[in-house]
């Protein structure tokens, strides 16, 4: 006999039990069977019978896929997935729980409440005197246990007392003994007993306190550092941020995690993204150092420093590091090196040119598509895959490749970490945590999943590289004295005075410059106080994308955080005698704060600050009371009404006037609901709403104040930024 099946899928509606509802899906299988000894007698052409000769069979299955249930519902399904052709959840869960629960309220409902037989209730089992019922109700336990100790291990980390694991081992010795499971587990457990706490490995860390007894930070020798191949640099800072990338926990990217790092009681929190952070503003303010750190450098000198920085880029580019690549280029667009027109113009083209196009790998265009697409192009190829329009370039570019391959060692790819907190913060924002009747929405986990599985698989290609460390770069590069937002722009002044910094800038500036404005959409936004020397505004392009003209912020580095991380917009000084840009006049915005400048040229984004999103660890107004449905196809964005909904960023005036939240809103929503949300997102007491008045920045000199009741969503103004600042009234 010989088969072919034909598989289609049919939308069968919801289920609904107590405590859970569930999506059900309908998947039909045709298959064709004919019998393949005398089919050519038949008349059929090889093996194919006449279509009167072969039989068709129908195969219906159901699958159910929970959509939002209790915590005790969802923990339940982790038994019943595989029975209900739901493979995927216990992956799922498993990455994302922590955004709704802790490991020991997973697991004491786990082992006590499904794995005491003599209490359970468990569906499954109809006979608890039967052995068959307790032997498939442990094997499934077990299968959730061993997953979760190979995809979640860190979820036992809990120094010193090690409750869960400890209640685990008890539970495998009494229900699994002399098994391997129990063997596991006690090794997990003397495993973590033996290791230090989690710490931060100290090569990623420019503190004093990392250095070798003696050392002292100092400025960049420039002859020290000419002194290191460009390919050797590449290599070494991809090692570090392969070795930080690889211990990304990806929970602590998770929205509603990673927003909850800047209280008080979570300084600790999420210490694998942190960490990847200071290793990416490490990078950007080592470039900043390297080049204006001293000034007895003249012009042609500092030229070579910027060319070798962009040649380092570029093999990052080859190792498919795009973190240290960003960061390179984040900090070549920061103001103080920007605005080195003269230095700029000592620059070969070539260069320029190669500047250019990595430039324009982040370009922002379609949500980041361009790096998007390569960034999933390149973590499934063995090594990078290599363009560019100029033949000198793609020569050099082809020869340095051939190198890599001649190792015979295939590469991983290192992406640039904000890509994934901005989609995630985004979903966190759009979706609400918990539905109708107060369950828990897990259609919002699997779509946080989507972006986790990306992180993982990237993780996974990390492990191909091949990186031997160079203690010699890595003391010097923890060795560096990193400038201050005030230092690297009085440099850059005394380099080349502010008469002089008519800077012109290249043919790509206002097309990429208007794009990179809506980087880290929704998300909240750090900008420097307003006395600083550079005026400035949000950092990480993210003042947003008028209708109407590029509105882009400029600054320097944020020190308030060791965390933050340095992004500057996308456009390079090729070709310095195009266009006229006057980098010393870019500002703040009104002085009302809105945070928003038009024209200038150069802006700089922190992923610790850029990357927050809504305070969502609880039940704030927006997670409660919804209508149970699915996500929307089209989620909400930044500066664009969709569906009745948007997303809006409002920051407080005066004190917390540099920092920004993401609200989404819906055309619902009036003055006190909006402001109400504000408040609790910038933690302060939400029943003040009668004291506060909204208004949303229309330019550095208008603002459109709204009544007490007015409807946001209809009132706001949709051409320009959804930029709104919430201020006491008089």
């Amino acid at each position: 006999f010989s088969f072919s099946w034909q598989t289609t899928f049919q939308d069968g509606g919801e289920e609904v039990e107590d405590g859970a509802v569930y999506n059900v899906t309908l998947k039909k299988v045709q298959i064709q069977q004919a019998a393949n000894k005398g089919a050519r007698w038949l008349g059929g052409e090889g093996d194919q019978l006449p279509p009167e000769h072969t039989i068709r069979q129908y195969e219906t299955s159901k699958i159910r896929a929970i959509k939002a249930g209790t915590l005790e519902k969802l923990v339940e399904n982790l038994l019943t997935a595989f029975g209900d052709a739901d493979f995927s959840y216990i992956s799922i869960f498993l990455a994302t729980y922590r955004a709704f629960a802790s490991p020991r309220a997973v697991l004491e409902l786990l082992l006590d409440r499904f794995g005491n037989l003599e209490t359970s209730s468990h569906g499954e089992v109809t006979n608890l005197n039967s052995l068959e019922s307790e032997m498939v109700l442990r094997a499934e336990i077990a299968s959730v246990l061993r997953a979760w100790l190979d995809q979640c291990s860190e979820d036992f980390r809990e120094p010193p007392d090690y409750m869960c694991l400890l209640k685990l081992l008890d539970y495998v010795k009494n229900s699994m003994p002399s098994s391997d499971m129990e063997n596991r587990v006690q090794n997990l457990l003397k495993q973590f007993q033996n290791q230090e706490l989690e710490a931060v490995d100290g090569f990623c860390s420019t503190s004093s306190s990392d250095l070798v007894d003696g050392e002292e930070l100092e400025i960049s020798n420039p002859e020290e550092f000419s002194s290191f191949q460009d390919h050797i640099v590449a290599e070494q800072l991809t090692y570090m941020d392969v070795m930080l990338f690889k211990r990304v926990v990806p929970y602590h990217c998770l929205g509603s995690i990673w927003s909850q790092r800047d209280k008080k009681e979570n300084k600790n929190l999420a210490p694998t993204v942190r960490a990847t952070i200071t290793q990416f503003n490490a990078v950007t303010k080592c470039v900043i150092s390297t080049i204006l750190g001293t000034r007895e450098l003249k012009t042609q000198q500092r030229a070579k420093i910027i060319e070798k920085w962009i040649h380092i880029a570029h093999e990052c580019r080859i190792l498919k590091n795009f973190s240290s690549l960003r960061a390179i280029i984040s900090a070549l667009q920061s103001n103080s090196i920007y605005r080195l027109k003269t230095t700029w113009m000592c620059v070969s083209k070539d260069i320029l040119l190669m500047y250019e196009e990595l430039s324009e790998i982040f370009s922002d265009h379609d949500n980041y598509l361009t790096s998007r697409e390569l960034l999933m192009k390149e973590a499934t190829s063995k090594f990078a895959n290599l363009d560019s329009s100029e033949k000198e370039n793609q020569k050099k570019s082809q020869k340095r490749l051939q190198l890599q391959k001649n190792k015979g060692v295939m590469q991983g790819t290192v992406p640039y970490l904000g890509t994934f907190l901005t989609d995630l913060i985004m979903l966190d924002t759009a979706l609400q945590d918990y539905v109708e009747g107060g369950l828990i929405n897990f259609e919002k986990r699997r779509r946080e999943f989507e972006v986790i599985a990306q992180i993982k698989l990237l993780q996974s290609s990390c492990n191909s590289y091949c990186l031997i460390p160079d203690q010699k770069f890595i003391q010097w590069f923890r060795r560096q004295r990193h400038l201050t937002e005030e230092e690297s722009y009085k440099l850059s002044r005394e380099t080349e005075a502010a008469a002089d910094t008519n800077i012109l800038s290249p043919r790509s500036q206002k097309s990429m410059v208007k794009r990179i404005s809506t980087l880290f959409l929704g998300a909240d936004v750090f900008t420097p106080p307003k006395e600083q020397p550079p005026k400035s505004s949000p950092v990480g392009g993210s003042s947003g994308e008028s209708t109407d003209s590029a509105s882009v912020s400029s600054c320097e580095f944020n020190h308030s955080e060791t965390e933050d991380v340095c992004v500057t917009p996308i456009s390079s000084p090729e070709d310095p005698l195009k266009k006229g840009y006057d980098s010393d006049k870019s500002s703040i915005g009104s002085d009302k704060g809105s945070g928003s400048s038009k024209g200038a040229g150069c802006s700089k984004g922190s992923i610790s600050d850029l990357a927050s999103g809504p305070d969502s660890g609880s039940m704030p107004s927006r997670d409660s009371g919804s209508v149970l449905s699915s996500a929307p196809k089209v989620l909400p964005v930044y500066n664009r009404q969709s569906g009745g909904s948007c997303i809006i960023r409002v920051s407080m005036d005066g004190l917390h006037a540099n920092v920004y939240k993401s609200i989404l809103i819906t055309n619902q929503d009036r003055i006190p609901d909006v402001t109400q949300r504000a408040l609790l997102k910038h933690n302060l007491q939400p029943d003040a709403v009668e004291d506060y008045e909204l208004v949303q920045v229309i330019s550095e000199d208008k603002e459109l104040v709204f009544p007490r009741d007015a409807n946001v969503f209809y009132g706001m103004n949709s051409h320009v930024n959804f930029d709104f600042i919430l201020r006491k009234k008089a």
